[in-house]
């Protein structure tokens, strides 16, 4: 529940709220390495991670707000599964996030809301292939491949399994689906992956805004991530990505919120077991023109293991998760 002083937010930063926690599910999300890997068809990742975020949103410096800070604990379980599609690989990927979340908002008479909310946050399903560079083999012909450069496209797809609350200002969920076509290039120099994304969001309508429908543009994306592995599988990674654009309207008038966001991170991920790893990330926002100045701190664990019809054998071959992020 929200507890408010005599003051309210105005309709305005109602929508700042729920646009930021839409957007920061989603780009929380699009900084993650080795999303096009090649490993071997046939393989099965089960993974559960927790994301912590610490965020300070002012949006816009008109409103009588001196600060906003959302901080946030986040829960998620992964499982991909990789297959072959005309000798190419692909991979289909889903993702359900649990959150608990509490904010606090002062504004410059003195004046503090604050409020929490807890529950599921929209889904997120990846389907993708790696069209060059990437041939389905099996886990016996994979030992003996060598990455070289690698061209793929994914579309990941949000669906609004959210919380959402249609009379309440902030929400988990965003009450809309989601839409990411992406491509993608992973270039291998012995030890060192570097790779190259860039994606479109595209949004359908909340047409159960607090009572108005609500829109928004394309959000555009582009992410870079170089990483080293060493022999014993433990890898190390810088990332940065950039998103812009992504301006809302609401009942027809469009308002301030088109954003023009930079983020850098780093990854750590080391084996600790056969088939089994664990992962770290940290990420800050570099530049930001209209919020989203939070940072993030990730944990995840991994298990990966083969699956036929004969046996279940378990796997070292590394890949990377789809963090909730």
């Amino acid at each position: 529940m929200l507890k408010k002083s005599s003051c309210f937010l105005s309709a305005k930063f109602l929508f700042t709220l729920i646009f930021f926690f839409g957007v920061l599910y989603s780009y929380s999300q699009d900084l993650e390495p080795r999303v096009y890997a090649n490993v071997a068809k046939d393989l099965n990742v089960a993974a559960i991670g927790y994301v912590f975020m610490n965020g300070n949103v002012l949006t816009d410096p008109s409103l009588p707000i001196t600060d906003f800070t959302l901080h946030s604990h986040n829960l998620a379980v992964n499982y991909i599964r990789t297959f072959a599609v005309s000798d190419k690989l692909a991979r289909v990927q889903v993702v359900l996030p649990y959150t608990f979340m509490d904010g606090s908002q002062t504004r410059t008479n003195g004046d503090v809301l604050t409020g929490s909310r807890t529950g599921f946050a929209d889904m997120k399903v990846r389907l993708g292939i790696n069209l060059l560079g990437s041939p389905a083999l099996d886990k016996t012909e994979f030992r003996n491949f060598e990455q070289k450069t690698i061209l793929g496209v994914s579309l990941v797809t949000s669906i609004p399994t959210g919380r959402y609350y249609n009379d309440k200002q902030v929400n988990i969920g965003t009450n809309r689906w989601g839409f990411k076509p992406e491509i993608g290039v992973s270039k291998r120099f012995a030890h060192v992956y570097a790779e190259v994304y860039s994606g479109v969001w595209f949004y359908t309508n909340n047409n159960d805004f607090l009572g108005k429908k609500l829109e928004q543009k394309p959000t555009y994306s582009l992410q870079a991530h170089a990483s080293y592995y060493f022999q014993n599988k433990m890898w190390v990674g810088f990332n940065t990505n950039w998103f812009f654009g992504g301006k809302t309207i609401t009942d027809g008038v469009s308002d301030d919120s088109q954003i023009d966001n930079w983020r850098v991170g780093a990854t750590f991920s080391t084996p600790i077991a056969k088939g089994q790893s664990i992962k770290f990330q940290y990420h800050v926002g570099a530049y930001t023109n209209n919020g989203l100045n939070y940072y993030a701190l990730s944990a995840a664990y991994q298990y990966s293991f083969f699956y036929t019809e004969k046996k279940c054998t378990i796997n070292v071959l590394k890949i990377s998760i789809f963090e909730y992020a």
